[in-house]
Formats: structure tokens, sequence, C-alpha cells
């Protein structure tokens, strides 16, 4: 914001290194700064967070966007990564910061959304981001962006069952799709296992873990994907929110 000093996000070096392995080095601490600048500079004019204070912006914008891909550190291979309803680039944004040979493709359906993102990545010189303006029930239909990804992100877009449903369609055989959630039980799991089935993939792996600040629960679905989607998945735009499977 021009002529206001912002607060300087903690680096938070030490928290990084013992719950994920990993710390940002300079150029992106220098870049995670630039992304809460922006996004407060963006919220004068969209709806994309009501997360102002540094910590609580750094735990659950940063740190929280990060450790879902944390248990997929030894891959060492590029990525290509799509990251669904990313609002205001989470977790998409921070996830091609902490790896720069991922290929990360920031989809939502909101136009004015998608512009302040793309001038976001070019501001913080991140060349592995770009951005798609569409709706993730016509993407999994399109035949270039259909089986294609090797992960898909999907947080705070709707259940469970809607999530896999937007994710699987776009994952490659033996790709991911990993599911932001709050709170999760094993009847969850049992519940969902048949939907995830139907669209091609198995429930792999469930974490959950504790965030460090706050001490809130989060869980991280994991879903392979096995076997080709079905035609007939995703529905139409609109239907999966309307009729979960």
């Amino acid at each position: 914001m021009a002529g206001i000093d912002l607060p300087v996000l903690p680096e938070m070096a030490n928290l990084w290194q013992q719950t994920l392995n990993w710390q940002p080095n300079t150029q992106q601490q220098r870049q995670f700064q630039q992304l809460y600048e922006q996004v407060l500079e963006g919220n004068r004019r969209l709806n994309l967070t009501r997360i102002k204070d540094t910590l609580e912006f750094w735990e659950k914008h940063l740190w929280d966007s990060i450790r879902a891909v944390a248990p997929l550190r030894q891959t060492s291979l590029p990525q290509q990564v799509i990251d669904i309803g990313t609002g205001g680039g989470f977790p998409g944004v921070p996830i091609a910061i902490a790896r720069p040979n991922w290929t990360v493709c920031l989809l939502d359906s909101t136009q004015k959304k998608i512009i302040f993102l793309k001038t976001l990545v070019a501001a913080l010189g991140i060349d592995n981001a770009s951005t798609l303006c569409d709706r993730a029930e016509q993407l999994g239909q399109h035949r270039h962006h259909r089986e294609h990804y090797d992960i898909a992100l999907i947080r705070a877009v709707g259940s469970a069952s809607i999530c896999a449903e937007y994710t699987l369609p776009l994952v490659k055989i033996g790709g991911l799709a990993v599911l932001y959630r709050g709170q999760w039980t094993a009847s969850d799991t049992q519940a969902l296992d048949s939907i995830v089935e139907k669209l091609g993939g198995k429930v792999e792996l469930v974490t959950r873990f504790t965030t460090p600040v706050s001490q809130s629960v989060r869980h991280c679905l994991y879903l392979r994907k096995v076997t080709p989607t079905l035609a007939a998945y995703p529905r139409s735009t609109g239907v999966p929110a309307q009729q979960p499977l």
C-alpha cells in the first residue's frame, strides 16, 4: 500500500525447519513478504482473505499451504500442479514459491481474482505459476487438461465429495489429489471411499496435524488416481455442488 509501512512477516526459520524440515531462503522470504503486501492491497478491491495479522497469515496462508505437500518432498522430479478455486492464491502461490521446480496453474472462476493473481505473479517474479479463469467442471472435460496434472490441490471449496469430483478428473493416473480439510474422522473416510473409487481413485492417506502457533487441528487427504475417470465426471457446472455424489 503506497505510503504505508506494512508489518514484516516473521521469518519463523526454526518452526519451518522443525515442522516441515524446510525453510525459505532469502529470496523466498522476500516473496512471502511481497505476497502478504499484495494480498492486503488486493483486499481493498476484492474479498481475498480476512487474515491480516502477520503471525496468522504466516500460519494459515503460508505454513498451512506448504504443509500439505511436505510429505511429497521426496518427489524430486518437476510436477504439473493445479490449484482449484485458488481465490487469493492459496495454497498455489506459496507452493510455487517453495517448489520452484514445480509448475503451478492457479484456477479460479472469478475473473477479477485471476486478473489480480496475474499481476501478483508478475510482481513477485514467479515464473513457474500461471493463471486460468474457468470452472473445474468444464476444465475436467477439456482434452488439454483432463488427466494432465500430477497433483491437484483444493482448499476451502466444498465438501470432500465435491472436491474429489473437481480434482480427480484432472489428475493423471498415478497422480494425487490433495484435499485440505479441518475436522475429519474415520467414518468420513469410509463414506468417501466409494465416491473416490467411482472417480478412479483411492484414499491413500489421511494425515492429522496441529498447526504450530494456534495449535489448531487440520487434516489432509491424499487421493491416488488409479484408473481413468469415467467420461461422465465431472458433471455439468453446478451439479456436483447441488447433487454431491
